[in-house]
This record gives structure tokens, sequence and C-alpha cells, in this order.
């Protein structure tokens, strides 16, 4: 399961979306994430899944390796299905001991397990097509009028890009150590919930002290190469908008224009 987490990880192709500036990537899936909250109704999931479908295809990166990013959540995934399904009242469909399956919760919990979909997807094209140092880059400059309110934008963008670059050298290093662990005899399989948590930890302290270990090597790189935070810097590609840049820009306002006609109207319920 750890290979499969697709978080903080670059694919290298070449594709439009690639292309495209981060700061349209990053609106776009902000955009596209609380358009997901627009609407509560089968016509509008449709016109979201096509257009994620869309985006997918013009970005030249396999769905199945989106899609095993998704393997990550399941158990999330099925904890707020389950909570949804028996927790909302509404007009009963099945009922057992003190639990009851109600149609409001049936469709709740449908369109909830679609909803958190789209949203992992969604967020895996911004960071599977823009690398950590291009996402900082469209971060800081999209935040750069709080910095009249003193707001530290650059070490706030720094900091995500890090966590951002982190995620899959601790996944590899955690990978490395259940490997070593299960050389040496140990089983993270079998026995019940609370043998499996007392056998993480042969794996969490070693995962732990390499994370403090990494942190403190890049503090201390930082500091030797006289790192002052993002006043006075400067950048070797600057950011410019183009021509695709905009063009993107008026397909996201099409498509948010869409879901609104599609919530006004409701096509389907």
């Amino acid at each position: 399961m750890l290979r499969d987490i697709t978080l903080g990880q670059y694919y290298q192709t070449e594709s439009v979306i690639h292309r495209l500036d981060p700061r349209v990537k990053l609106v776009g899936t902000i955009l596209y994430i609380i358009s997901l909250f627009l609407f509560n109704n089968f016509t509008g999931y449709l016109a979201a899944a096509c257009f994620l479908a869309i985006i997918i295809r013009l970005s030249h990166v396999p769905f199945r390796f989106m899609v095993k990013g998704m393997k990550a959540i399941v158990f999330l995934l099925l904890l707020t299905v389950v909570f949804n399904l028996f927790l909302t009242p509404g007009e009963a469909l099945v009922q057992f001991w003190k639990l009851t399956i109600t149609k409001e919760g049936v469709r709740i919990s449908v369109f909830m397990a679609i909803r958190l979909t789209f949203l992992i997807i969604g967020s895996s094209v911004m960071t599977l097509t823009t690398t950590p140092n291009n996402l900082t880059d469209g971060m800081e400059k999209l935040l750069s009028p709080l910095k009249k309110i003193r707001v530290p934008v650059h070490e706030i963008s720094m900091m995500m890009s890090i966590a951002l670059r982190f995620i899959p050298i601790l996944m590899e290093e955690t990978d490395k150590i259940m490997k070593a662990q299960i050389a040496r005899g140990a089983d993270f399989e079998s026995g019940n919930l609370v043998k499996k948590a007392k056998a993480m930890v042969p794996l969490l302290v070693p995962l732990f002290i390499s994370a403090f270990r990494r942190a403190n090597d890049l503090a201390m790189a930082m500091e030797a190469r006289c790192y002052q935070g993002g006043e006075g810097r400067t950048k070797m590609k600057p950011l410019q908008y183009k021509k695709r840049d905009y063009a993107a820009y008026a397909v996201f306002c099409v498509y948010l224009l869409v879901l609104l006609v599609i919530r006004k109207i409701g096509v389907l319920p």
C-alpha cells in the first residue's frame, strides 16, 4: 500500500496540463473542489466526472496511476460511507437490530463516496503534473498580497513544498524499514488489531528517527547556504501568464457556469 501513495509525486511527461502555469492549476484545483459542493444530483456529478476525465486525458498521466492513490484512503472512504449510511434519518429501507438503512442515507453515502473520490483524484492531477518548485512559486505568487499584512508567504509556501517532497521519500524509507524488519522475522499482517499495533512499533521508531535526521540535515544545509527567507530573493524563471493559461481560466469559468445552470434547473434528481 505504501507504494500506492501518489500524493507528492511528479509524473514526468509532456502535456498541455504540464505546461500550464502552476497558479492556474492551483486555482483550478480549488475551484474544482468547491464545485463538488455546489450540487447534489446525478447530473452535477456526471458533469464533474466528464470534466475530470477530460483533464486526466489531456495530462497524459495513466488513469491507473492516479487510482493507485485511492488505496491509501479506502478505510476513510468506507468509514464515511458507513456513518452516513446508518446515521442518516429518513425513509427506512432495511432495519435490523438497532441499525436502520434509510433511502436518504444511501443517497448521501453514494454522493459522499463519489465526492471524496473526485476530490482525491482532482488534487492528484495537480501534484502529478506540477513540480514541487513550481508549486512553491505558484503558491507564493498567489499569496503575495498577504505580505502587506506581514504574513510570511514565502516561508509558508516553502514548508508546504518541503512537506510534499518528503511524502514520497518517507514512503520509500518506510518500505525499506518494513522489508528489513520482515527479513528479521517481524509479522505485520497476522493477529488482532492490538497485535498489529504493537508490531508497528519497530517500524515507527526508526522511521521517526530517520525523519528527524533528514529534517536536521536539511536545516543545516539551508543555514550553510545562508538562507534568509523570501526577502529580496529573485526568480530564475519568473512566472508569466500565456495564452493557454487564460484559455484554461476560461474553461474553468464555463465549467462552473454549467454546474450553476445544472443546480438551478436540476435536470435529474
